[in-house]
């Protein structure tokens, strides 16, 4: 096993570590020894992360003692709802699961955000593990305690926040994970460095190609980076009261574009992706941000083969779909605008007609 990189979130008493390396699911068993309340747990899953991954896990945790049953979900965004839960919850029975068990979340964003829901919600919340499988889940879904479902208006409009007792990131199950989806992570990856990290940005700028073909080195610098951008964020507003909100730096499109188009057609980094471009144009327009910033973000957009257009909607159904975001404060949509590259801001001033027009302007001829 590779040495362990290991990110603290520091929040008092339901502080975690989050461990990054190669080779770790082998260790997970010890690592969990003595972090949770009981031996059993559930591991929540899909079919193909199962297939390649559920095995080495469960054996870990088996060789440490716990008594492991394990349970798949469907794979996709459209069953990232209520119902999925509902069903998990029969497996939570079924398995005896009390009040000391414990919930592994073994996949991506989706199989976390659900597992974690079930976790904050079954006996009013048990132990629960971030066992993250793919980029955008290593750099940006795990850490922070956001869990929750769609609902069929709107993006993660049901959930809680719920802390993980500790995120296992093993950047070996990236060599399962096809290419697309390596790209869309990495949507979250330019993301996380424009917000707030400008030498994670002229890294990517130099050496996004490494990241990109999954180069073990490379890797393990943008995870950690991520991680701690992301943490030192939730530390100083774990339930998104003020700052945190600078996490959806591209999400305001993004989310918006994922609901019109019902979460079949874009990865949710792919959506972010050309969300941060529009965030870029938004802001040339309100925060006198310089065009070359703008040409930045999309060179590193486009060299990740990620979109920089938006499909043909009407300025109605954006709005419809701008409107339910979760951010908003009472009427007003919300949007967070690069400032900088390293600096973003959170604004509710800023009138919607701006956002429809940057829309327009990035929307493909039909």
């Amino acid at each position: 096993m590779e040495r362990i990189t290991q990110v603290e979130v520091g929040l008092g008493d339901r502080a975690y570590p989050i461990d990054i390396g190669s080779g770790l699911l082998t260790q997970a068993g010890q690592g969990l020894t003595g972090v949770l309340r009981g031996k059993k747990v559930l591991i929540v899953t899909n079919g193909i992360v199962n297939h390649h991954w559920g095995a080495p896990l469960r054996r870990s945790l088996e060789e440490a003692g716990f008594s492991v049953a394990i349970t798949e979900i469907p794979d996709g965004e459209t069953h990232k709802r209520i119902e999925t839960v509902a069903s998990l919850y029969d497996a939570c029975v079924a398995a005896r699961l009390n009040r000391t068990s414990a919930i592994i979340a073994l996949g991506g964003g989706i199989v976390g955000d659900v597992a974690g829901f079930l976790a904050a919600t079954y006996m009013r919340g048990i132990d629960f593990v971030q066992v993250p499988t793919t980029l955008l889940s290593q750099v940006d879904s795990s850490v922070g305690g956001k869990v929750g479902v769609n609902h069929r208006d709107g993006k993660n409009l049901i959930g809680a926040f719920y802390q993980p007792k500790r995120v296992i990131i093993d950047t070996d199950t990236l060599s399962t994970l096809p290419v697309r989806e390596v790209r869309a992570g990495y949507g979250e990856v330019i993301k996380t460095a424009l917000l707030g990290d400008p030498d994670l940005f002229a890294f990517l700028e130099t050496a996004g190609a490494d990241v990109l073909r999954l180069d073990a080195a490379a890797l393990r610098r943008v995870v950690a980076a991520c991680c701690r951008a992301k943490a030192g964020v939730v530390e100083q507003d774990e339930r998104e009261a003020g700052i945190r909100a600078i996490l959806n730096l591209g999400h305001t499109f993004g989310h918006a574009l994922e609901t019109l188009t019902h979460y079949q057609t874009y990865r949710h980094g792919e959506a972010v992706a050309v969300g941060l471009i529009a965030a870029c144009r938004l802001a040339q327009t309100v925060l006198g941000l310089p065009e070359t910033v703008t040409d930045r973000v999309r060179r590193l957009v486009q060299a990740a083969d990620l979109p920089v257009r938006f499909p043909a909607f009407s300025a109605e159904e954006w709005r419809k779909a701008l409107a339910m975001d979760k951010k908003n404060q009472d009427d007003q949509v919300t949007f967070i605008v690069p400032a900088a590259i390293g600096q973003s801001l959170v604004r509710a001033d800023i009138p919607l007609s701006l956002a429809l027009a940057v829309i327009h302007e990035m929307t493909e001829a039909e």
